[in-house]
């Protein structure tokens, strides 16, 4: 199989049934709800059990017209016949895939979405262990293995058995039983060896899909970090990776080139030792009268037909099983637990004044031995709290507890008395803006990352946030102004203007509490006095929760939380806790003498 075509999951289930892919399939697009799927279903099937009919009459008609050409009777009606009958058999397909193209599409639509809205939906926790391009890789090959999944059981395997059956009873019946005996006998050897010869294969899928996997999260993770690479010229270093992944596939796709090859010959000494039975069979009835040449034709094209679905079947054994192995893994991702989930009484947060209340919240990553541990503190409406301290002290996991990335594992986060556990995520979320350190943009146009927080502002609006958020230089300067695209992750732009950007965008969203998560921390000091000022205007008259590296940034808060190993160690306002001579001052004396030097 060639690089570019489908491939298998990557780690794929080997037991994975067939059956168990269909009926998940069919509960995951709701099944057929529409009076046009089900009639495009319905005269597709009906399609395909007529071509099947004609098929196997056509070889019929072809024979008979032969012997009467040899008889010397009239035989240009049944060519004239054969012709049509054959023209139709080899036009219903076609027929039959355009009318279930729309199926097949529909169905790949909705299970692509709901997979992909899934997997949006699941925790931070789950995207933050799991690698992005092996996520999407999962989610693609399932959504492709819905098509071929529901073609080849609908329309090869099943049709291939009612040929199959009528070949039989037609050979049977005109011909003689031995030709019946014969046919079926050689589909039976044929499909065993099939099967038994594919099944020795699939591991070496397996190589390939592993490593196809592997190479392509590689290439992912290597071109969305591609200045970090350029930074540590480490071109060759990745490109090395990347190759090394190829070649294990290179070397698991020739194995199974090769062991193609070998299954193709064993399929064509059993098609080949079958017609030959049947030629032998029919040339004895000739010799006995029994049969004319016309006959010895058609009994051969009826053979040949059969082989001609039979020649993909080690093909679509091998993808069958491969495409349920897929949508299995596609269905896994389907099956991840929502961590964080609405509950099932949940109602709309009302803000009233925009109080921000954590009660003795506790949380642990994961993995470490620390983290949040009795964190009690109230932002009052309309106030500004920052909270500052060490690396690891667990600022951060505050900000993420505030927005319900997590839940607490003891405690509540509440605002204006609501717990946010008893609230939709949804309005939760609509109601808090966010500036965060490293504001990533979409590959879009200015506006469309500005309006992301309320698509539905007009161009006034956004005009109207962007000089808010002193973005009035890019737009003079930009070619297309608002309607300038940002490139990847927004890395046309520079680090304060993607900062100018998040904040034109939390203005534009204009919510009751508006968290800063370090806004300005990577920005130097001319770029952070501009959007210092641009981020004063924002806050003003909203709850503003601030995490700072800067103390500088900080220090006309209404009150300061002092963050140590979890746990608050101090509380105040700057001069107070300047004035008290702990963990904060000693933190503004370290910055100060820091500036000073630099």
């Amino acid at each position: 199989m060639r690089r570019g075509e489908r491939k298998a999951g990557d780690t794929a289930d080997e037991g994975a049934p067939i059956g168990r892919a269909l009926v998940r399939l069919f509960q995951l697009i709701g099944g057929l709800d529409t009076t046009e799927l089900k009639v495009r279903v319905a005269l597709a099937l009906a399609l395909t059990v007529v071509s099947k009919f004609l098929v196997v009459w056509a070889p019929l008609m072809l024979g008979d017209a032969i012997n009467a050409m040899v008889a010397g009777g009239a035989f240009l009606a049944l060519l004239v016949g054969w012709a049509l009958v054959r023209f139709a058999g080899s036009a219903a397909p076609q027929l039959r895939d355009t009318l279930f193209q729309p199926v097949s599409e529909e169905a790949q639509r909705r299970a692509g979405v709901a997979v992909f809205g899934h997997v949006h939906a699941l925790s931070i926790r789950f995207h933050q262990s799991k690698r992005t391009g092996a996520v999407w890789r999962t989610i693609e090959r399932g959504v492709r293995a819905i098509d071929f999944l529901t073609r080849f059981v609908a329309f090869n395997i099943g049709p291939t058995v009612l040929e199959l059956v009528l070949a039989a009873i037609v050979l049977g019946t005109r011909y003689g039983w031995i030709f019946s005996g014969i046919a079926v006998a050689t589909v039976v050897v044929y499909v065993g060896v099939t099967v038994g010869i594919t099944e020795w294969r699939l591991r070496y899928r397996r190589e390939m899909n592993e490593a196809d996997t592997e190479s392509s999260a590689r290439a992912v993770d290597s071109l969305l970090n591609f200045e970090t690479v350029k930074a540590f010229s480490a071109e060759e270093r990745e490109t090395a990776r990347y190759d090394e992944a190829v070649r294990v596939y290179a070397r698991a796709s020739s194995q199974s080139n090769a062991t193609l090859q070998g299954l193709n010959a064993a399929q064509g000494f059993v098609q080949n030792l079958g017609l030959a039975a049947m030629v032998a069979a029919a040339g004895w009835h000739l010799t006995g009268g029994t049969m004319g040449p016309g006959d010895i034709t058609a009994v051969v094209l009826v053979m040949m037909n059969l082989y001609a679905p039979l020649n993909i079947l080690g093909f679509a054994w091998r993808e069958i099983k491969q495409s349920s192995i897929d949508m299995e893994k596609m269905f896994a991702l389907l099956d991840e637990p929502v961590e964080v989930a609405d509950a099932a009484d949940a109602r709309d947060l009302v803000v009233r004044g925009g109080e921000v209340r954590f009660e003795d919240v506790a949380y642990v990553h994961d993995g470490r031995h620390a983290g949040l541990g009795g964190v009690s503190f109230t932002i009052a409406p309309g106030t500004t709290l920052a909270v500052v301290g060490p690396s690891g002290a667990g600022k951060s996991t505050l900000v993420r507890l505030l927005f319900r990335f997590y839940d607490p594992q003891a405690g509540r986060v509440l605002i204006d008395g609501q717990d946010l556990r008893s609230v939709t995520q949804g309005s939760l979320r609509r109601a808090i803006g966010l500036v965060p350190q490293d504001v990533v943009l979409f590959n879009a146009s200015l506006a469309y990352n500005i309006a992301y927080g309320r698509p539905e502002a007009t161009r006034a609006q956004i005009e109207a946030a962007a000089r808010a958020a002193r973005l009035d230089t890019l737009l003079a300067d930009a070619p297309q102004g608002l309607d300038t695209m940002v490139g990847e992750r927004g890395l046309k732009l520079s680090g304060g203007e993607r900062q100018r950007v998040g904040i034109a965008r939390a203005i534009l969203k204009d919510p009751p509490v508006l968290v800063l998560d370090e806004a300005t921390s990577s920005l130097d000091s001319v770029t952070e006095m501009e959007v210092r000022e641009a981020l004063d205007d924002a806050s003003r008259g909203r709850t503003t929760f601030v995490v700072a590296h800067r103390l500088s940034t900080i220090a006309g808060a209404d009150r300061i939380v002092v963050l140590d190993a979890g746990r608050i160690v101090e509380s105040g306002t700057h001069g107070e806790l300047v004035a008290l001579g702990g963990l904060y001052a000693e933190l503004w004396e370290r910055q100060a003498r820091d500036q000073d030097e630099a």
